[in-house]
């Protein structure tokens, strides 16, 4: 996810044009801060002297020291993969496997730091804008596995969504564990195939 994340904030005036090179700099001096100190410890002050700029400059793109953060880590945010769309299963596989190509990037790092030591608003924001379109995108699969007749018709995605995310986030968010590369097919598999006798 490379766009800005919408934030609620109201348009910027029209007037002079942004820097580009000014944007890059606050995003990046933004991230690196928020991953060595954490969220609590980073100002709009330390920003603005780490990216080399006046705080008016920060205050003129960004309401608060939260709508900044949320786009720089919108900004680092890898696409989704592409879809075959040639099975469920085969889709499931891919989503499940970004999990774990995603925890070696930082933003996996940034993540944890909004997880533990954000405010109820930028978590709110992050997950709704960052987590929910991807979370949304296993659901589109599994509703598509249901109406060509690969799942079962009472399928509860809700509840599958959390069995194919959820051993993944474990081993790499928890346990910060060295999966293997067919771990993602692996868990897939052990999921659509259930684990009772038969």
């Amino acid at each position: 996810m490379t766009d800005t994340v919408e934030t609620g904030r109201p348009a910027r005036p029209a007037g002079r044009p942004r820097s580009a090179e000014a944007d890059e700099a606050i995003i990046s001096a933004a991230l690196e801060l928020v991953a060595n100190r954490g969220i609590g410890a980073v100002s709009i002050e330390a920003i603005a002297t780490a990216a080399g700029v006046g705080k008016t400059t920060i205050y003129r793109r960004w309401e608060n020291k939260e709508a900044l953060i949320v786009d720089a880590l919108a900004s680092i945010q890898d696409p989704p993969p592409k879809l075959a769309g040639t099975s469920a299963r085969d889709d499931l596989v891919l989503l499940v496997d970004y999990i774990r190509r995603h925890n070696e990037a930082l933003s996996s790092k940034l993540m944890a730091c909004v997880m533990t030591e954000a405010s109820d608003e930028l978590r709110e924001v992050y997950l709704k804008h960052i987590i929910e379109p991807r979370r949304e995108l296993m659901r589109e699969v599994l509703r598509d596995g249901i109406a060509n007749g690969e799942l079962i018709p009472d399928l509860d995605i809700e509840l599958t969504l959390s069995l194919l995310s959820g051993p993944m986030l474990t081993m790499v968010k928890i346990w910060k564990m060295q999966v293997a590369p067919d771990t993602a097919e692996r868990i897939v598999d052990a999921v659509l195939n259930g684990i009772a006798r038969r």
